[in-house]
């Protein structure tokens, strides 16, 4: 959007986590602000009306209209929980939530790096999304002790892992299935 632009780009200012979505990390959205390709977007312009803010939550009209229904229908995970997102950044602060998206981002780059079988990029995407990062350090823990498994092949890897982070997934009754876009 003409005019727009962002500072922090792991993190939009409507809370969606881009530095997690399977469509950021494939080059296919810059995020909001990130440059060529950028979307003509609502939201980027309600902030430009509104001065600028980094952040919805910077809007002293904030939660408005927008939000009423903001996370239905939307099958990418890092777009279910929005305003849930920008509550915890809230909470913890803006720095201390961004360290743990990097953490997160880390945790994710490894799992695609060395156990990706080509067909578990948007179910990693999903867990380390919903997952909590004890549950993720614990996933990755159990990786790391086994060192026989980087003899295996990749399939056997990416089995492992999906399997371990499912049961952490089943532990927590969460549902690591993509949701599917509601059709009007």
């Amino acid at each position: 959007m003409k005019g727009f632009t962002r500072g922090e780009t792991r993190f939009s200012l409507c809370g969606l986590n881009c530095t997690l979505c399977s469509m950021h990390l494939g080059g296919y959205c810059p995020g909001c602000g990130g440059g060529a390709g950028n979307q003509s977007c609502a939201i980027a312009r309600c902030s430009l009306e509104h001065g600028g803010v980094q952040f919805c939550w910077e809007c002293p009209e904030y939660p408005c209209p927008r939000y009423e229904g903001f996370d239905d229908g939307d099958s990418f995970v890092s777009h279910h929980n929005r305003q849930q997102d920008i509550a915890q950044a809230r909470e913890l602060g803006l720095e201390t939530y961004l360290a743990r998206l990097e953490e997160r981002r880390t945790i994710l780059d490894t799992l695609l790096a060395h156990y990706n079988d080509g067909r578990r990029k948007t179910f990693f995407c999903t867990a380390v999304y919903l997952l909590p990062l004890e549950d993720l350090r614990r996933v990755m823990a159990a990786l790391a002790g086994r060192p026989e498994a980087e003899e295996q092949p990749v399939r056997e890897r990416s089995l492992a892992a999906a399997g371990l982070l499912q049961e952490a997934a089943e532990g927590r009754d969460l549902s690591l299935k993509l949701r599917k876009t509601k059709r009007a």
